[in-house]
């Protein structure tokens, strides 16, 4: 495996007690990913990829093996180092957007930068150059219940850009939107590959992933399969 790869992980695994029954999510993955990366990962329900998402996203630790992120041994940072690489290493979207509903979308696109230390003035010019990356510029006041499904996802990538993070780690982003939208976020997506991002879009769906460069498969813990994909949807 080489040294000058975004994310390493070698024989990863990761276990669950459930009652009497020992549940192995991940059981012995070894794969790397690299800098501008455009990559799904897939599997059916139950095959890991949950799980998956939680480990390199530093939500989760696995029970054994290791996971290199930037050259980091991930399994070797404190709980506050950890917090750290979530805020700066890592830009997250979900499925549910996880906006704060009180706040307008200034404010959330802001909330990484108020983790980060920075101060006000810096924080709110950061938070609008993101915004207006993903369109949303002239709607900075509104707030989230004020703005349609696609609209709020678009907020949750400006947020998860605004760190200008290593990797933006997605998990099922279109999962709550129509097809239409849907194509619309993978377009936004397409467009931060084309700009040097490195993507992660954990997914279900097979024509979300073939936006994708790579697509990962998984399948009761294990990797089925690790294809490039010869024909990616330009969205």
């Amino acid at each position: 495996m080489s040294n000058d790869a975004l994310i390493r992980i070698q024989d990863l695994k990761k276990e669950y007690v459930m009652g009497d029954t020992i549940v192995r999510a991940l059981n012995g993955v070894t794969l790397e990913i690299g800098k501008n990366e455009y990559v799904a990962i897939m599997g059916p329900s139950g095959s890991g990829k949950s799980t998956m998402m939680n480990v390199l996203g530093c939500l989760d630790t696995p029970s054994d093996g290791e996971y290199y992120l930037n050259n980091h041994r991930v399994s070797e940072l404190s709980d506050d180092q950890l917090a750290e690489v979530r805020n700066k290493e890592i830009g997250f979207v979900f499925q549910t957007f996880n906006l704060l509903p009180r706040s307008n979308i200034l404010s959330n696109v802001e909330l990484p930068l108020i983790y980060a230390g920075l101060k006000s003035s810096v924080r709110k010019e950061k938070a609008l150059e993101s915004l207006t990356k993903v369109g949303l510029g002239d709607r900075v006041h509104h707030k989230p219940n004020e703005l349609s499904g696609g609209q709020r996802q678009r907020v949750a990538i400006a947020r998860a850009l605004v760190n200008n993070p290593s990797i933006l780690l997605a998990d099922e982003p279109t999962g709550n939107l129509d097809s239409k939208t849907g194509y619309e976020i993978m377009r936004i997506f397409e467009e931060l590959y084309q700009q040097g991002n490195t993507i992660i879009v954990v997914t279900h769906e097979e024509e979300i992933a073939e936006h994708a460069r790579r697509i990962i498969r998984l399948r009761d813990g294990k990797l089925e399969s690790d294809t490039i994909v010869e024909n990616p949807v330009l969205a």
